[in-house]
């Protein structure tokens, strides 16, 4: 039953390992990308002198390269002048050319975020009128590609790694002493450091590509590395390596002079001495997270910092000590099983880590929704409340897992007595005097136990030892014998010790409460594993203050829309089907200011799903029929997939003008649309 099992319960736990880092992924107060929230000029916006500058604020502090914000002309040349700088808070500005001519200009903006996370964009604005651009800027951010995968990798395997080495170090010395002289828990707990460390080493070298092109061929590129290691987060991951240097120490102490140490007083003094350097040491590893993302900046940093620290502890004390009491369980040799002491030990760690994540996690989810609307408003809130849920679950589980521990913890006792009794009285017999047939009653008795431990060694040849008559040789009577002799006990001495430890397994894995309380914690792992992917949708979705933020944004560039409409601006949207093939679409007629004198007028021509779509001609002619005036042909200019433009549209006088459009989608299909609509 138990070999069936192990595979399913070490499937479990690497899923456990490779979703926790999620978890620690969003400890920090914040993990999504910054934002931009504004720029000036403004996204399409057409001014009628050339700025000096052009300026883009974001939703947090960024970081800037020499080629962070780049401007380009309608061919595509840069037009920016020195490198970007801080003009103040989250506002970052650089310098234009004198003099640049009207047309259509592209801001190409690539900054680090304060999570560590490159973001990239692109918008248009117009100096004088819109013109056609040949300014090509790619689509895909620097994370998007093979590298951004590796560096999000890299970043998960690293926390996995911290969970394992420093949630699992930390059930050895706190609930299961035991466990340091256990291979599977140390083997456990050494995994996790070589993760750590070379995830560590990975993240060095992407981190330049990452922040930068984006290409693999520059993860080599010791150029990189050299600005990389000037960066903050450079420094994190140097301080790291360092840090991980005194854990190597802290765990070869731990599994090998602390394991060795059999002086009750020693090993106290040895406890203690391993506890302290364990807790710094993992506190400064936390804090090399803390220390390069969110935590560091925003609000209250001061205070961010330290409670960051405390959630990523928190975190690997619980997760990382489910995930080494599930191999204790399940892999833990038969002759040192974890015991309910361990297990009511590592309950109680589990029940404070629980609650320093609740109060932790209570500060991140202010910094992160800044409201209680945000719960039910915003897409983060309401994953944020089903996290929430699954928790509640959780604890739920674990309350079980307590139950289980206490009834272990009154029946354990008594097969252990058993097993003692036994194993003494079987010693005290001599082991020559049991007979070839003791040996195959016991082998038949103990099927199971012979199949765990391995086939049996061959029984002594009996002709060997005794003569073809029946009676002994006279060799048998010579001091040569003893040999042999010796070596038919040791094989029949491996042989009990084989059978006492199968048994011994046999027994343990028959307790109704071992097993149950196996059940129960498979079950928190399973949960576990739930939570932690709807928190790894969560690491990748935009905090619900920023998304409240935006909104507000949004509803304020309407509210300005509103207003230039109330003051002339004329938008018209006029259906046409000229009957033949793609004939069917809707043409819509910008004027602004909708005014007496010289408009400007923008023709979009979109497909019935809201797609542009070019079409070879299309005029506009504007009639004021109570004056007799018109038709007022204009023919504006082609500027891009289904849009036109034309400027300098005269309206000699207010009053209700007769707006026709003609389309034509080919050489033989054409229609005219009409809608009327007061002007001036």
């Amino acid at each position: 039953m138990t070999q069936t099992i192990a595979p399913r319960v070490r499937t479990v736990v690497l899923l456990l390992l490779a979703a926790a880092c999620a978890l620690l992924a969003g400890a920090g107060p914040a993990s999504a990308h910054a934002a931009v929230t504004g720029s000036d000029p403004g996204q399409g916006a057409v001014v009628q002198e050339a700025p000096a500058q052009i300026s883009l604020t974001f939703s947090e502090q960024v970081a800037l390269s020499d080629d962070s914000l780049r401007v380009l002309d309608p061919q595509g040349k840069r037009v920016d002048s020195g490198e970007p700088s801080s003009v103040s808070g989250t506002t970052y500005a650089v310098r234009l050319q004198p003099g640049l001519p009207d047309g259509t200009y592209t801001v190409a903006y690539q900054v680090v975020s304060a999570d560590s996370h490159p973001v990239t964009g692109a918008y248009t604005f117009s100096i004088g009128a819109p013109s056609k651009t040949s300014a090509a800027v790619s689509g895909q951010a620097a994370d998007d590609g093979v590298v951004g995968w590796l560096y999000g990798f890299g970043r998960y395997v690293s926390y996995a790694g911290f969970i394992v080495m420093a949630g699992g170090a930390a059930f050895v010395l706190a609930c299961w002493q035991r466990g340091s002289g256990v291979r599977p828990v140390q083997r456990f707990v050494v995994s996790g450091w070589l993760a750590l460390t070379a995830a560590t080493l990975a993240l060095l070298l992407l981190r330049g590509s990452f922040t930068g092109s984006g290409k693999v061929a520059d993860i080599f590129d010791l150029s990189l590395l050299g600005q990389v290691l000037q960066t903050k987060t450079g420094a994190a991951l140097v301080s790291r390596l360092l840090l991980l240097a005194a854990a190597a120490l802290f765990i070869a102490v731990l599994f090998g002079a602390y394991d060795k140490r059999e002086d009750a007083q020693e090993k106290r003094d040895l406890t203690f001495g391993l506890a302290i350097g364990g807790v710094v040491v993992a506190a400064g590893l936390a804090a090399s997270w803390a220390m390069s993302e969110h935590a560091s900046v925003g609000l209250q940093a001061g205070i961010a910092m330290p409670v960051d620290i405390i959630h990523l502890l928190a975190v690997a004390a619980w997760l990382g000590g489910l995930g080494a009491l599930l191999v204790a369980l399940y892999r833990a040799p038969a002759d040192a099983p974890v015991d309910a002491r361990a297990v009511r030990r590592f309950s109680a760690v589990a029940f404070g880590s629980v609650l320093a994540l609740i109060a932790t996690g209570t500060y991140q989810s202010w910094r992160q929704l800044g409201s209680w609307s945000a719960f039910t408003d915003t897409r983060y809130g309401q994953l944020l409340l089903a996290k929430i849920a699954l928790v509640a679950v959780l604890v739920g589980v674990a309350w079980l897992s307590r139950r289980w521990t206490g009834r272990l913890a009154e029946t354990v006792a008594v097969p252990a007595e058993r097993e003692k009794e036994r194993v003494g009285a079987g010693a005290g017999a001599p082991a020559v005097s049991r007979t070839a047939a003791d040996t195959d009653t016991d082998a038949g008795a103990d099927t199971d136990a012979d199949t765990d431990a391995g086939p049996a060694p061959a029984a002594p040849d009996v002709d060997a030892e005794v003569g073809h008559d029946g009676s002994d040789s006279d060799s048998d009577k010579q001091p040569a014998s003893e040999p042999a002799d010796a070596e038919r006990a040791a094989q029949l001495a491996r042989q009990r010790a084989a059978r006492d430890t199968a048994r011994q397994k046999r027994l343990r894995d028959a307790d109704p409460d071992r097993s149950g309380l196996r059940r129960s914690v498979l079950a928190e792992a399973g949960i576990a594993v739930v939570l932690l992917a709807i928190t790894t949708v969560l690491t990748q979705t935009e905090p619900g203050r920023t998304e409240q933020e935006a909104k507000a944004a949004t509803s304020a560039a309407a509210a300005a829309e509103a207003d230039a409409d109330a003051s002339g601006a004329l938008t018209l949207d006029m259906p046409f089907d000229t009957g033949g093939e793609d004939g069917k679409g809707v043409v819509t007629i910008d004027l602004d200011p909708a005014r007496v004198g010289d408009n400007e007028m923008h023709v979009y021509v979109e497909r019935p799903n809201g797609r542009a779509f070019d079409i070879p001609e299309v005029k506009v002619d504007f009639t004021l029929e109570a004056k007799d005036i018109g038709p007022l042909p204009v023919v504006p200019d082609h500027i891009a997939t289904g849009h036109w433009s034309a400027n300098g549209v005269q309206i000699p006088m207010a009053g209700d003008w007769k707006v026709d459009v003609t389309v034509r989608t080919s050489d033989i299909d054409e229609v005219t649309v009409t809608k009327n609509a007061q002007i001036g």
